[in-house]
């Protein structure tokens, strides 16, 4: 034990799983892979031999951190380290017995180098002729095969089987293993007729197989992975960070592509970085991994491109990916290409720099997730542009840098096609806002329940799930003429019953309108004002409405002098102007969209409204509530 912790630098182990930087005073620092941490708290003493996380407070020797990280038994520490500097163990009781007295991972490590160079030598042979040929399409001669150790699985049940049972590995580890199954009669073959790739851990240990069908007669899945095994966690490794580690180190930047072909042709087109994931999505232990080689904290310049087919699927993962960007502390980007193919697929159609060109015009995910989202929306339709910007807001609200998030907000105004910019970066504000809250404990003040925060269970919330500003004016006015229509009905019947429900745009505000409605309107409520606010209440929807209702009873109106018709009038055309500039703003954007080539009876139909609303707000400012 002694001879292999002498022989082994203490940074060069803990090299292969976490970058590590200058921590000053001759000591390193990375961050801690034992606890998930933003900045690095991990430090590494390579004079002395040792590591402490002043996060978790976990420390240790070179083989102390082997065993944590691996969990691994002392002994299968010792086993994984002595190869590495030439050492060969004696086991007390005699001499060395290969095979015999190793840990359960040395065995099943060694099942898998074995497998893996057999595979390499079968793809020599006459029958993989076709796999060969799969490669060389796609633009991979021997040597590329070699370097990433893609091998052919031959047909037949028991070949590899047959070959590892003859080194002495039992029925019970090549079945622990993952290279064989269980059939009727024991063990055999899983991966048959198709390729084989080596997946391996960070230090090169190959830990399972991803095999490729290649025949039409093969009935199986197209990829076949190793299952889960002692050795391989399908979600804890990535194909190609042994060969791409370094490099996701030096540059800070790290590919994620789709396919072991992809990682193929990105390191071929010198794309180094480029790791992909193993029959499973991408997910949060793929960005530990990643964010310990990336030394990925606050401040760094770090970059994870994601590149995912353009297809809806491609889509589908890229904003499953976006859901985990707050995940990271590096810029995440996408690259998708043109005609939406794959990395492979590029290369052979537009050669190696076509490859790196399309990682180098990478776009923000952010980005990409904002335009889906409101893709997927009918912009035509003032209900489809709101309902975009809910979607759309709790996006760009997420946005680390106050001046990044800024620009975003006025990029998705435009795109949506609202013209007031302001109005929309006020929102997204609002709802990050409203996230910061929840992160620091302050959220569901006073009851409210507010977007993205899960409702409490199992009390109905005490307010509509929206946040109230009684310094929005559209806001204010909204709620002053309904404290006027639940305490003096009278004074807005019967014109506040003609108004369209529409014109209420304020969600819990809009739900107190149908409340009103259901109770028979406000000429209702006149004419039985005693029992009014108790009729509201019985028809409320929820106690949430029913809430805001009895706030409405009794908060004051805004006014110094008793509410009268002259001030219901003035709320009554503040309401209304609020909805005729809206449809204004509708009738111009969707001029903006007809553009200069539409036919012209759509133009003149659009201006023709527009004509008329412009006319109806002037006569509402110059007549007031007598031209409602």
């Amino acid at each position: 034990m002694q001879a292999v912790k002498a022989a082994l630098r203490i940074d060069a182990v803990v090299g292969d799983y976490v970058q590590l930087a200058n921590g000053g005073g001759g000591q390193l620092k990375g961050l801690c892979p034992f606890h998930d941490e933003k900045s690095a708290s991990f430090y590494v003493n390579p004079s002395k031999g040792v590591y402490n996380c002043f996060g978790c407070q976990e420390s240790g020797d070179t083989i102390g951190f082997v065993m944590k990280v691996e969990h691994l038994s002392f002994v299968e520490a010792v086993e994984r380290l002595a190869p590495q500097v030439g050492i060969t163990l004696r086991y007390e009781g005699g001499s060395y017995v290969p095979g015999r007295q190793q840990g359960e991972r040395t065995r099943l490590l060694e099942i898998n180098r074995l497998a893996a160079a057999w595979f390499q030598e079968q793809l020599n042979g006459p029958e993989a002729e076709i796999g060969r040929r799969f490669l060389k399409e796609r633009g991979f001669e021997r040597e590329a095969a070699a370097h990433f150790g893609v091998g052919y699985a031959p047909a037949g049940f028991e070949n590899l089987t047959r070959v590892l049972r003859g080194k002495g590995y039992t029925d019970k580890e090549l079945l622990t293993s993952g290279i064989c199954s269980e059939g009727r009669r024991g063990p055999m073959d899983r991966f048959r007729a198709r390729l084989v790739w080596p997946i391996r851990d960070l230090t090169g240990e190959v830990v399972g197989f991803g095999a490729r069908r290649l025949r039409e007669d093969d009935n199986g899945p197209k990829y076949l992975n190793t299952p889960e095994t002692p050795l391989y966690k399908k979600s804890h490794v990535l194909y190609g960070v042994e060969l791409a580690k370094k490099e996701i180190a030096r540059s800070g930047r790290a590919v994620v592509v789709e396919g072991y072909t992809d990682v193929m042709a990105c390191h071929l087109a010198g794309i180094t970085s480029a790791v992909a994931t193993c029959g499973t999505a991408f997910g949060e232990d793929h960005i530990k991994i990643l964010r310990r080689l990336l030394l990925d904290t606050a401040g760094s310049e770090a970059k994870v491109i994601f590149t995912f087919d353009g297809d809806a699927a491609g889509q589908k993962a890229a904003l499953r990916a976006f859901e985990d960007d707050q995940k990271f502390a590096a810029q995440t980007l996408i690259a998708i290409s043109p005609g939406g193919m794959d990395p492979c697929e590029l290369r052979i159609a537009e050669g190696d720099e076509s490859v790196r060109n399309l990682i180098d015009r990478a776009s923000p995910l952010f980005e990409f997730a904002i335009r889906s989202t409101v893709a997927r929306h009918n912009l035509d339709a003032a209900e489809g542009r709101a309902a975009a910007l809910d979607a759309c807001a709790p996006i760009v609200a997420q946005i680390k840098d106050a001046s990044i998030r800024h620009e975003y907000a006025v990029q998705l105004a435009g795109m949506l096609g609202i013209l007031d910019e302001r109005f929309v970066v006020r929102r997204v504000q609002q709802v990050a806002q409203w996230a910061a809250e929840r992160r620091e404990g302050r959220g569901n003040v006073r009851g409210q329940q507010r977007p993205g925060q899960a409702p409490a269970a199992p009390a109905a919330p005490a307010r509509p799930a929206f946040r109230l500003d009684a310094r929005n004016p559209q806001q204010f006015v909204e709620r002053e003429l309904l404290k006027l229509a639940v305490q003096f009905p009278a004074l807005v019947a019967p014109v506040l019953d003609a108004f369209s429900p529409e014109e209420f745009v304020t969600p819990p505000y809009a739900a107190v309108r149908e409340a009103v409605a259901s109770g028979g309107g406000v000429t209702a409520g006149a004419e039985a004002a005693d029992i009014w606010v108790d009729v509201l209440r019985e028809v409320a929807p929820d106690d949430a409405v029913r809430g805001l209702i009895t706030e409405l009873a009794v908060e004051p109106i805004r006014t110094r002098r008793a509410p009268d018709a002259g001030y219901a009038g003035e709320f009554l055309v503040k309401l209304r102007l609020q909805a005729v500039a809206r449809r204004v703003a509708a009738c111009r954007v969707q001029l903006q969209r007809l553009g200069p080539h539409a036919a012209a009876e759509q133009t003149e139909a659009v201006q023709r409204e527009l004509w008329g609303l412009q006319q109806y707000e002037g006569e509402l400012r110059s007549r007031g509530a007598a031209a409602l």
